[in-house]
């Protein structure tokens, strides 16, 4: 990861994730050693000895997505779709992700759905495209606006939407402890947003009903 990231706008900077010029691993270890501490424990015992490097490892898978630009899982199309013209939908897509504001992990699925111009795409990359965005620190509102966006600039569909169902441990195991609390969010593009009958084709193969998605995209 560390290739991926300097002093300059990177690859995923151009995406709109600014990129500022980053620690080394040392420092990095240095800082989850000064967390143990100030959390009350002493990071020279032995079961703490190798935790700040754990840590960091996990960072890096946790956070990959700073590396990576989604645009590039969607590059690759298929045309000839035997005269497809209906939506297309990818449900339960299962994610992992980090909120900006406690680091405390938010666990949920997003369902996809697009209707296709004149090319559609290998449904392995909707899925990549997730693992994308999720593994980056954000709010729910805003990954599930960027799946849908990318999805609309690079393979430019009739119509994109994107539902995204969540909990997030910063309610559950801290603050107010509200557990088997989810939160839904939405985005709708083009005739998902212009047509309710499209739209709500959508929410049916996913199982949800149309009511609380409005046409705005908001849940």
């Amino acid at each position: 990861m560390d290739k991926a990231v300097n002093n300059k706008t990177s690859r995923a900077g151009s995406a709109g994730v600014a990129r500022l010029t980053k620690p080394s691993r040392a420092e990095a270890e240095e800082a989850v050693r000064t967390l143990i501490r100030w959390a009350g424990d002493d990071p020279d015992r032995e079961g703490l000895l190798a935790t700040p490097a754990r840590v960091v490892r996990a960072y890096e898978e946790w956070f990959s997505g700073y590396g990576d630009d989604p645009r590039d899982y969607l590059k690759r199309t298929f045309e000839e779709t035997g005269g497809y013209d209906e939506v297309v939908v990818l449900r339960d897509i299962r994610f992992e992700s980090h909120c900006e504001h406690h680091m405390a992990p938010i666990i949920g699925r997003v369902h996809i759905g697009y209707l296709p111009r004149n090319r559609v795409v290998g449904i392995s990359k909707l899925a990549r495209l997730v693992e994308v965005y999720a593994r980056r620190l954000q709010i729910q509102e805003k990954m599930t606006a960027e799946i849908a966006s990318c999805l609309d600039a690079v393979l430019k569909p009739h119509g994109v939407a994107v539902v995204t169902e969540a909990s997030h441990q910063c309610m559950t195991t801290r603050g107010v402890h509200k557990t088997g609390v989810s939160m839904v969010t939405s985005r709708m593009l083009g005739v998902f947003r212009d047509h309710a009958e499209t739209r709500q084709e959508f929410l049916s193969a996913i199982g949800m009903r149309g009511a609380g998605i409005v046409a705005n995209g908001s849940a």
